[in-house]
């Protein structure tokens, strides 16, 4: 199983979303977890990883599963919460702060749709 955690990160009513070129795809930061690492000291390296925003991690808000090239794949969802602007890092090209009815629209994927339900 290939163990992935990302954030949700809410402020004013709108949530980040981050651009991966390799994928062409709008999206929850995320990423796997290292060794060692819990699902929520994942979700907040990964969230500072792609956006550059250091972030406070509350409620687990949902888990997708879907298959990938090693296996199958579970992601766990963080709520959080921080200050300051994000910007784009490794491996995303663009971050954008949209409201959660242009996130429905924006978001590639529908399991990532379905998480927006949960705030």
């Amino acid at each position: 199983m290939v163990r992935a955690a990302g954030g949700i990160v809410v402020r004013d009513r709108c949530v980040l979303l981050v651009h991966r070129p390799k994928y062409d795809d709008w999206s929850f930061p995320k990423g796997k977890l290292e060794d060692g690492e819990t699902w929520e000291e994942a979700a907040l390296r990964e969230v500072e990883e792609e956006s550059g925003l250091r972030c406070r991690v509350g409620e687990e808000l949902g888990r997708t599963h879907y298959d990938v090239a090693a296996g199958p794949k579970e992601v766990r969802y963080y709520r959080m919460a921080c200050a300051g602007e994000p910007r784009p890092q490794h491996e995303v090209d663009e971050v954008r702060w949209v409201s959660i009815d242009d996130a429905r629209e924006l978001l590639t994927h529908e399991r990532d749709r379905l998480l927006l339900e949960r705030l």
